[in-house]
């Protein structure tokens, strides 16, 4: 990148209140960029520790749905299992972090009332239904995060191109605009200095 300006005073403080701003620009940029890493790091353990949560509660329902398998009989779990409705009830809302929307999903009754009664159902089923309750609420808050991380890690990349742009590119074609003209305007000085000189020799001749 090159920048073209006359030679004068003019132009040389417009470049340089330019260089000022994009000094500040960089610097904000780059506050941006530490508080996004900070948020992203903070995510990605909370991420970590859900994971294993998950994992954990999946293989809990999984061993509960095969208990309640043994006591009622699969044909009848599957007929139970068909009439629990479909969960309709996700809210999803939208929080800002730092100019970045983050989704935020309404937690899930973990404990809603049975859609079957209780007769003839066993206490397995109820825990298997329990558990399985759990890890949907808890697939929702991964659903969350996950979709949190890639538009923070998505910012933080536009970002450090911003700042790249500024450090490697605008910077430092403003640095060279701003010394190529001081060095014209000092050696224009000098050429005014040497005149004055010899006129002044001249006239007092």
């Amino acid at each position: 990148m090159k920048i073209k300006a006359a030679p004068t005073r003019g132009n040389y403080m417009r470049l340089a209140r330019s260089r000022r701003l994009a000094g500040r620009g960089r610097d904000l940029l780059e506050q941006k960029r530490r508080i996004l890493m900070m948020e992203l790091t903070r995510q990605r353990e909370r991420a970590r520790g859900l994971l294993e949560e998950a994992a954990r509660l999946f293989s809990q329902a999984y061993r509960d749905l095969q208990r309640a398998n043994l006591a009622q009989g699969i044909d009848v779990v599957e007929e139970l299992a068909e009439a629990v409705p479909l969960e309709e009830g996700i809210t999803v809302r939208l929080r800002s972090v730092l100019g970045v929307e983050v989704p935020e999903v309404d937690a899930i009754e973990v404990r809603p009332r049975p859609v079957y009664s209780f007769w003839a159902t066993s206490g397995a089923l109820d825990r298997a239904g329990r558990s399985f309750r759990e890890a949907l609420a808890l697939t929702a808050r991964l659903a969350e995060m996950e979709s949190g991380l890639f538009r923070l890690a998505g910012q933080v990349r536009k970002t450090n191109r911003r700042v790249n742009s500024l450090e490697k590119v605008a910077l430092p074609a403003l640095d060279r605009a701003l010394r190529g003209i001081a060095e014209a305007l000092e050696e224009g000085e000098r050429e005014d200095f040497v005149r004055m000189k010899r006129v002044q020799s001249l006239s007092s001749r």
